[in-house]
């Protein structure tokens, strides 16, 4: 940032609290360089982080004139350099990334250089919320005992925590028990306009976590990258994107009594899908805007990943302003915000000109209807009225059952029923898509009130929990009166973190799960969580549908997903009449009420004060000091990792892959989740063999997410999902394949090591959709680690293509019309790919498959490395190693 600019552009702006710099955008509309009036708001965002960090090296005049003349029917193909304000972490994919901060420290003195250099230069903000599980429930004590158990679990990577918060500036840690970070986001750490040096520009933010783009909703720039990305923007390294294509979503009407945000997140997102806006920003607008409250806004921006978008932006405008009054944010910032999006023409208004799009979508809110997703994928919505026959059809379609299990007696608690196909397992109040939401959670509380006051209780064999995403919301809660209703239902606060969205809902009680298993049951969950991607919330769970926190209540209630909850009774009262859900069903009238009653902007402001201070367990915790990390070899939590170990002052040139094998084929839609799973790790598997070699118990190995900060570990749970059907080992489930030479079959960990032994590189077949779901590094560097050089696949999901890139690992797209099955490749081929180092973005690419009989099948891919920077990173072998090497020769 320079106290001048080549197009003049620097201004002041004078606030309630002084007067303040800033970069102004209209210059480039008197100077006749674009229309800034006529971009998506979004774009003006990217634009004036553009025109204020040009340098001529790294931001030129140039991106700054390719913005300001963006074309909304065909934008140009260049590559636009963002540098964001500020990154954001969760700890899942915080611990690893400070892992590999440490490592680039360790690194840098083996190189000579100075490990201080390795720090970040924009502010940090780690929110440890992924690492609490679901242990207790249903109980007054679940919150502490859950706490407890998190803190043992975790204590070594709350050392390394602990180390890095004194170790690196700029980085600040939110403890555990206190929010998700996303939701923590949206109240506390967002300003919407930030100032660094007395100059004044717009928040902005990638975040090493998918749902980033919730702080959309509040009209700040963000979204979510690989840890991997992340850490380079720490180290001053811009985000690098093509120019993106902007589609309007024009909202109209109001939602109707009974619909909610979640009902509303759940059309757009199939209506997106649809349409198609992989890679493409979605800018919200029409006259319907003025209807939605920003927290129903940030629940339509947090699910921008489901819908396929980089993100789904929301501009400033009123009722921003209202928002950051009601969470207590000062009145200087306040004021602060107002005058610069105005003055910058970042402000919306309804009569304002609306911008122009690339394409546009229009929903008529009032058209929105009761719904569920899944069972499997966020994008399948269906409508309430029609849950029970979509049941039924998935039950043979889906999970292959023909008839359904005969019942199964449960035993648990005093409590004796049977339970079928379909039984809820674990109905969880989850995730900040809908924590974060009064009216959603409000909503249910209202409903549990109504449900106790007839008579109704929750289902024996119903795992039940709350898990909010603040402590406001049990405040709010607690004031209103509904926490006691809840409670009453088995919705104890559990923990404030992800739990069971994030896949840790904990284990279900033994009669359950014994009546689970051993029944064969296709037993189902319903949380109002943002992914239900199988495998992903519970091992014994097969079908996951999201839903609404009040029809989480419900179906807790009712006790299975094979219900019309239209036409069907809940239960009955004590006078043996029915109770159906429209009898307990809020109005959208009582639950506004309850909302302004019972919430206040000084409940923002007296739980955040304390926001870094965490529990006692948290601040009892010692760390070692110093700035560079004294790596433990005993640990199975934290250990160096090989990425930067030995490596050489200059690269390699770009060079063929020869005699590769195929270690993995694999159909569409393949997830992060089932490339590089989050949760239980179990005891037979390569990575639970070797936690058991290391002494660690059974009941102590935690969960993969929480392993992340050891390769050792990590590597091993690569493909190591449950639910992965590698086609190479047709009939199998799990992390399993084929050693070629000798066709035995093993787990995918034992083949890679014996293919490293024989020095044969390795590749991966893949459909379309390849890498979609969270924002998981890992998936790449276990790719990595396993010895895969490139990925085959029909199409790829955006941020795991540039988490492949930013490891040093190929993507390759197979050309329109083909595929693994119009090529006839079944895996069992040897491949030759043509490269040399003067590769280029998104040329043509040769492969050649050797079959054993001797034919060849020769065929062209698209190579998916899309930018000319991006290529500098693959032949540096990773984006870390490009800056690792760029520090060192800045000695």
């Amino acid at each position: 940032m320079s106290n001048t600019n080549p197009f003049g552009a620097l201004g002041t702006l004078s606030t309630s609290s002084g007067d303040v710099r800033y970069f102004r955008l209209r210059q480039l509309t008197d100077s006749g360089i674009g229309h800034v009036d006529r971009l998506p708001y979004s774009i003006r965002v990217l634009l004036e982080a553009c025109l204020r960090h040009v340098d001529g090296f790294v931001v030129t005049e140039d991106d700054v004139t390719h913005l300001a003349q963006w074309q909304a029917e065909q934008p140009a193909k260049v590559e636009i350099p963002f540098k964001p304000g500020r990154v954001v972490l969760q700890d899942f994919t915080g611990v690893p990334a400070v892992v590999d901060l440490a490592a680039l420290r360790s690194a840098m003195v083996r190189m000579g250089g100075d490990p201080k250099k390795i720090n970040p230069l924009v502010p940090c903000d780690l929110v440890i919320d992924h690492s609490v599980q679901v242990d207790e429930f249903a109980s007054r004590l679940a919150l502490q005992h859950n706490v407890e158990i998190e803190f043992r679990r975790n204590r070594e990577r709350y050392e390394f925590l602990r180390w890095g918060q004194q170790a690196f500036s700029n980085f600040r840690v939110v403890p555990p028990a206190t929010g998700i970070v996303h939701q923590v986001n949206l109240e506390y750490l967002a300003s919407v306009v930030m100032v660094s040096d007395n100059v004044a520009y717009p928040d902005s933010l990638v975040g090493t976590d998918s749902h980033t783009t919730m702080i959309n909703g509040l009209g700040v720039v963000g979204w979510g990258v690989g840890g991997i990305e992340a850490e380079a923007v720490m180290l001053g390294q811009p985000v690098y994107m093509l120019m993106p294509e902007v589609v309007g979503f024009r909202l109209t009407g109001h939602l109707p009594e009974g619909a909610t945000a979640t009902d509303l997140v759940l059309t757009v997102t199939q209506m997106l899908r649809a349409h198609g806006v992989v890679g493409k920003f979605v800018e919200f607008c029409g006259e319907g805007m003025a209807r939605l409250g920003l927290a129903d806004r940030a629940t339509l921006a947090n699910m921008a990943p489901e819908y396929g978008a980089t993100m789904g932006f929301f501009p400033v405008d009123a009722e921003t302003l209202r928002y950051l009054e009601r969470t207590g944010r000062p009145a200087e910032l306040v004021d602060l915000v107002e005058r610069y999006t105005k003055e910058q023409g970042l402000f919306r208004t309804d009569d304002a000109p609306e911008p122009e799009f690339t394409s546009m979508l229009e929903l008529d809110m009032s058209t929105v209807v009761p719904s569920l997703a899944g069972p499997r994928r966020p994008q399948d919505r269906i409508l309430l009225k029609e849950m029970q026959p979509a049941w039924k059809t998935a039950l043979t379609q889906s999970f292959g059952k023909e008839q359904p299990s005969p019942p199964v007696r449960v035993e648990n608690n005093g409590h004796s029923a049977d339970i079928t196909d379909g039984a809820v397992v674990i109905a969880a109040i989850t995730s900040c898509t809908n924590t974060s939401n009064p009216g959603v959670m409000i909503g249910a509380g209202l409903l549990a009130r109504n449900a106790v006051a007839r008579g109704l209780s929750r289902k024996p064999w119903v795992k039940t929990s709350l898990a909010p995403g603040s402590r406001v919301v049990t405040e709010y809660l607690e004031r209103s009166g509904l926490s006691e209703s809840l409670d009453a239902l088995g919705f104890q606060t559990v923990g404030y973190g992800c739990t069971t969205c994030i896949g840790n809902s904990g284990p279900l009680p033994e009669p359950v799960a014994s009546a689970v298993t051993g029944g064969d049951l296709v037993a189902a969950a319903v949380l109002s969580g943002n992914r239900n991607f199988e495998g992903r919330v519970n091992p014994l769970v097969k079908a996951n549908y999201l839903a609404s926190p009040p029809l989480v209540v419900a179906y807790a209630l009712a006790g299975t997903v094979d219900i019309d909850l239209e036409t069907e009774p809940l239960g009955q009262d004590p006078d043996g009449s029915d109770v159906f859900l429209k009898d307990i069903w809020p109005s959208q009238k009582e639950i506004a009420d309850t909302i302004a009653a019972s919430m206040t902007p000084e409940m923002f402001r007296e739980q955040y004060a304390s926001a870094t201070t965490g529990p006692p367990e948290w601040q009892e915790i010692d760390c070692s000091p110093g700035d560079l990390y004294e790596w433990k070899s005993d640990s199975t939590y934290i250990q160096e990792p090989p990425f930067f170990v030995d490596m050489p002052p200059e690269p390699e040139p770009i060079r063929s892959i020869s005699g590769a094998r195929c270690l993995v084929s694999v159909g569409d839609s393949v997830t992060t989740d089932h490339i590089s799973p989050a949760g239980a790790i179990k005891p037979d598997s390569p990575a639970g063999r070797w936690l058991q070699e290391q002494g660690v118990a059974v009941e102590d190995f935690n969960s993969y997410g929480s392993r992340r900060g050891n390769d050792r570990v990590m590597t091993r749970g690569t493909f190591a999902n449950i639910r992965l059907r590698n086609l190479l080992a047709p009939g199998t489930e799990g992390s399993v394949t084929v050693h070629h030479p000798t066709g035995e079959q093993m787990s995918i960990y034992d083949a890679a090591m014996r293919y490293r032994d024989e020095q044969t590189p390795l590749i991966v077949l893949a459909g379309a959709e390849y890498g979609t779901g969270s924002s998981r590094d890992w998936a790449a560097k276990g790719t990595f680690l396993l010895g895969i050089r490139a990925v085959i696949a029909t199409s790829f999901e955006r941020i795991h293509r540039s988490n492949l890139v930013g490891m040093g690992v190929l993507p390759l797209q197979f050309r329109a019309g083909e595929s693994r099955e119009t090529l006839d490749l079944d895996g069992t081929e040897v491949f030759d790919i043509q490269l040399d180092d003067s590769l280029e973005p998104q040329q043509a690419v040769e492969v050649t498959a050797h079959k054993a009989d001797g034919d060849q099948i020769h065929f062209v891919t698209t190579c998916r490395i899309d930018t000319p920077v991006e290529i500098d990173y693959y032949r540096n072998g990773g984006i870390l190693h490009s800056v690792l090497r760029q520090l060192a020769r800045s000695e």
